[in-house]
């Protein structure tokens, strides 16, 4: 399945704690929740990373988050417009906010209440995992189907991880963290495919990535919702470091991970968003 590229949105660097835009992965509306509206704060470092330098005096409050968010549903409902999901995503990494937890459960309850036909997405790079309390409160969460958590695996070797994501975090301890995390709890593993200094990732990094998530899917026993793999469609402060690969690359890894995974018994859909 393709979906072609989308409109950049910018709303949330002007200090935004919830703005709805057009996405591509939801296939329609989607309702981000910003945790930071002041600054970026995330423990990655993607050179593809659409968050520009932006000047801010926004503070982030949970009753201005509650009030922009049932004021964003209200106004897509009166517009008979389907909201497709609330997304936590924003300037960064939500799980590292000081506030995540609360506004996690703050989320939850106004989806309930005003779009009970809506998902409630978490996209997170998986750093936040090493927090105990973090780990317990989205893997018991996880357990309920209108939860979708998006979590990023852009890298199966070190030197590729050490270009695309630039993270401090070791990167063996991370993919174990993934794993034990997929292992309890369903989710949808998103894939970034990008060139970077000029260059696609090599056919070894390609491999141990595809390999990596089939070893997932065997081990998690069906928590592999579906992985999604999405090209560069938007302008980003380094550009033209990270440069998008063509359609038939993005095509010819989906093709390779379904068929590997097909081989191991394994059916789990893989998307392409372009």
């Amino acid at each position: 399945m393709n979906i072609k590229p989308v409109t950049n949105h910018r709303e949330r660097e002007k200090g935004v704690i919830v703005y709805p835009v057009y996405s591509r992965r939801s296939q329609g509306l989607s309702i981000g929740i910003n945790l930071f509206p002041d600054k970026k704060s995330c423990q990655f470092d993607c050179p593809y990373c659409e968050v520009f330098p932006f000047p801010s005096g926004a503070e982030f409050s949970l009753d201005q988050m509650e009030d922009d968010l049932r004021g964003a549903i209200n106004n897509a409902q009166k517009e008979n417009i389907n909201i497709k999901d609330i997304c936590f995503s924003g300037n960064g990494e939500p799980t590292l906010s000081p506030s995540f937890k609360e506004a996690f459960k703050l989320a939850e309850k106004i989806r309930k209440e005003a779009a009970p036909c809506a998902k409630l997405v978490i996209i997170t790079n998986g750093t936040g995992l090493f927090q105990e309390q973090i780990f317990s409160l989205l893997k018991e969460a996880a357990c309920e189907p209108s939860l979708d958590i998006w979590l990023k695996l852009d890298a199966g070797t070190s030197d590729w991880y050490r270009k695309i994501n630039r993270c401090a975090v070791h990167h063996d301890k991370l993919l174990d963290k993934i794993k034990e995390f997929t292992i309890s709890s369903p989710v949808t593993i998103q894939t970034m495919l990008c060139a970077v200094g000029g260059s696609q990732p090599s056919d070894a990094e390609s491999k141990t990535w595809e390999d990596f998530v089939c070893e997932l899917a065997q081990d998690a026993a069906g928590n592999i919702r579906k992985v999604q793999i999405y090209g560069k469609a938007r302008p980003a402060p380094e550009d033209p470091y990270a440069s998008p690969l063509p359609e038939e690359y993005l095509e010819k890894r989906s093709k390779s991970l379904y068929n590997a995974l097909k081989e191991r018994g394994i059916i789990t859909p893989v998307e392409i968003y372009l």
